[in-house]
């Protein structure tokens, strides 16, 4: 249902309160306020969605929240990836001579000093 009061259009869905209808050109400032904002920090995808649900709505709303989240690029590198761990370390055996074993260490992603 959508009503106008004082030149603002608002929707209200079953059960909830009235939310503001936003403007397709207002969506991506709304997008950074709830989940760039400076003092929160980047919330989660429900926390923001829950966020923005109390105040605004627009069609596909849940939808264009979730992408502009999950391609967010500070989330993307900052993120701890809940993956599988990384295995133990394994005993080689001590070489019975010169260059019998080979070990190789891989250490990757360390910032050049100036």
């Amino acid at each position: 249902m959508f009503f106008l009061i004082d030149g603002l259009l608002y929707h209200r869905e079953k059960h909830t309160s009235a939310l503001t209808l936003v403007d397709r050109d207002h969506i991506s400032l709304i997008q950074q306020e709830c989940h760039d904002c400076p003092y929160m920090g980047h919330m989660s995808e429900d926390r923001t969605k829950e966020r923005v649900s109390s105040t605004a709505w627009w069609p596909m709303r849940e939808q264009e929240l979730s992408e502009y989240i999950n391609t967010c690029e500070r989330c993307q590198k900052e993120t701890r990836k809940h993956g599988k761990k990384y295995g133990l370390l394994q005993h080689i055996e001590e070489p019975k001579r010169p260059w019998e074993t080979i070990n190789m260490d891989w250490v990757t992603g360390l910032v050049p000093i100036p």
